[in-house]
């Protein structure tokens, strides 16, 4: 009995110290970011952005596809880009062609009409495999070279979809001017980019961000300690961003309130700089990802701005992009 007993107890110590846990890695000091950045993703699949209509025909509708359907093969051939889903049309030698189609999270089969139009095959359909844009770096984490940019997810502008990653980088951008927020309508930062010039690749679009490793070089001159929720306080910080070419600077913000609920709008804060004020009108787009700065500590990044007030916006905690930058 004795030794069943101990047999039992040495298996449910085995179960235990085998069972699977999650321990995040993430360095308790990092690189506040800050940097204006390119970004580029390229899509799993060909995204449907829209359609035309051939004659009195409209190919893509008749299929009961719809805009944001994202398709992945074509007559079995799994597709991946504009070039090769056209490819697969002219390899068919058809007036029709198999499509796999994802839609949500469900994978669809239709067949799809091919109409020939003085000498060329259309097949009704606008398609897109790649988006890009400007953010903002919110950190690196100078022992893993992971990094977190924007603070929340990209969505396509033609279809509202959020974009599965099958890779993509980011790269050196040089603001030229700014578009000035006013009250119910957001501006924007415009900018110069050089996708040559690359600093990282995308590995992730989440709800807390796009994530990647830094590839290019840093310097760990200035670290900032990461803290928890329970570690920030109301009132005075700052954040990091560029209004003007390439030149990264502070500007002061107030801490209205801030929450540790599970997306990405845990601080409430309102600018209080009045240079950041006179330049943008408050937050503009392409400031997503301006890390939130508390004394030594990086705290959050920004990620919306109030459109009916502008001077306010809210951020993400640094703790949940940095927990994301590793899953």
């Amino acid at each position: 009995m004795l030794n069943k007993i101990k047999e039992k107890i040495i298996i449910i110590f085995i179960m235990l110290t085998i069972f699977p846990t999650t321990i995040f890695a993430y360095s308790n000091k990092i690189i506040a970011g800050g940097e204006s950045i390119g970004i580029e993703i390229n899509t799993n699949g060909v995204l449907i952005a829209g359609f035309y209509n051939i004659g009195n025909y409209n190919p893509g509708k008749d299929a009961n596809l719809q805009k944001g359907d994202i398709i992945t093969s074509v007559n079995n051939k799994k597709v991946s880009s504009i070039e090769e889903f056209i490819n697969y049309i002219k390899d068919s030698n058809s007036n029709n062609i198999d499509i796999t189609y994802i839609r949500g999270k469900n994978k669809n089969n239709t067949t799809l009409s091919l109409i020939k139009e003085d000498g060329v095959v259309k097949t009704g359909l606008y398609v897109k495999d790649s988006i890009t844009g400007i953010g903002t770096l919110s950190f690196i984490d100078p022992n893993t070279r992971y990094y977190g940019a924007l603070g929340h997810e990209i969505i396509d502008n033609t279809t509202g979809i959020k974009l599965n990653v099958k890779d993509g980088k980011i790269y050196s951008s040089n603001v030229t001017s700014i578009e000035k927020s006013t009250r119910g309508n957001p501006g924007s930062k415009k900018a110069i980019t050089n996708s040559n010039d690359i600093y990282g690749n995308v590995n992730e679009n989440t709800i807390s961000g796009i994530f990647g490793t830094y590839t290019k070089d840093f310097n760990i001159n200035k670290l900032y300690n990461v803290v928890d929720f329970k570690d920030i306080k109301i009132g005075n910080a700052k954040i990091l961003t560029v209004l003007n070419g390439n030149d990264k600077k502070e500007y002061d913000i107030k801490i209205i309130k801030i929450n540790n609920n599970n997306d990405n709008k845990n601080i409430l804060f309102e600018i209080t700089d009045n240079e950041l004020i006179n330049s943008s009108g408050g937050i503009v787009q392409g400031m997503s990802g301006s890390p939130i700065i508390q004394g030594n500590n990086i705290i959050g990044a920004v990620t919306n701005v109030i459109v009916n007030n502008p001077k306010r916006g809210y951020g993400i905690l640094i703790t949940s992009m940095l927990k994301e930058a590793e899953n």
